[in-house]
């Protein structure tokens, strides 16, 4: 397998496998850091999967970047494990209103009734290619063609936490009201990143996602039910 190894300061190592967004390339990443995760090498700290990358973190009292290199060169010819499972979630989205301020724009340059972008953006079993931007925030692929817009021409200041976004072939959810340049068509009641969990980002890089339409009443009352910590998302383990 042909990989670019780039330092990143004294601290840390890229593994480079492409320079595009693609779900082999994502492929490649993932079962690279499953293999590092299971192989425990000496002085790595963390892991960090990114669209066609896997940055290493590691101790330099515990080992060298050379050292790092070729331990980790040794691992990329290694076959998947056929017994891999990852976990599909199924995050209710409201697209209805006010829930969705961009849906009719988007219906509007797709040539596509509202409920049609509803029904192939929610139709559409997603992977979670990476977390950034925002501590939780997923980059999901990939999008049906005909929802693929680029970006807003102006960005939002204040984007509510929850909101359903799409742009280019992604989509993603905001964990956080923050600015934000993609197109609004939804908002989940769910919350992406808890601090108070143990495992705090709610989604990781290889999970699937499936979103479920639902209505303002069921909204209301999942939103309510989340504040009181008494929701759970669905959620089932299947096959790499």
């Amino acid at each position: 397998m042909k990989v670019r190894f780039l330092s990143a300061g004294d601290r840390a190592l890229v593994v480079e496998f492409g320079d595009r967004i693609e779900r082999a390339l994502s492929d490649d990443v993932l079962r690279l850091d499953a293999s590092l995760r299971s192989s425990r090498l000496p002085g790595v700290v963390e892991t960090v999967p990114t669209f066609r990358s896997l940055m290493v973190h590691y101790d330099p009292v515990a080992t060298t970047c050379a050292d790092l290199e070729r331990a980790i060169a040794s691992l990329l010819d290694r076959p998947p494990d056929p017994r891999a499972t990852t976990t599909l979630w199924r995050v209710p989205v409201c697209y209805e209103g006010s829930f969705a301020p961009d849906l009719g724009e988007v219906a509007k340059r797709t040539g596509l009734a509202p409920s049609e972008v509803v029904a192939r953006h929610s139709g559409t079993r997603y992977h979670v290619y990476m977390l950034g931007f925002l501590p939780g925030f997923p980059y999901m692929g990939d999008l049906p063609h005909e929802l693929a817009l680029p970006r807003r021409a102006d960005p939002r200041l204040r984007v509510p936490a929850g909101s359903v976004s799409i742009a280019t072939t992604l989509t993603a959810i905001y964990p956080y009201e923050s600015p934000g340049g993609w197109h609004l068509i939804g908002v989940t009641p769910i919350r992406l990143f808890d601090p108070a969990r143990p495992r705090p980002a709610l989604l990781e890089p290889g999970d699937k996602v499936q979103f479920e339409p639902i209505d303002p009443v069921s909204f209301a009352s999942i939103r309510k039910a989340v504040e009181s910590g008494q929701y759970e998302v669905a959620k089932e383990p299947i096959s790499r």
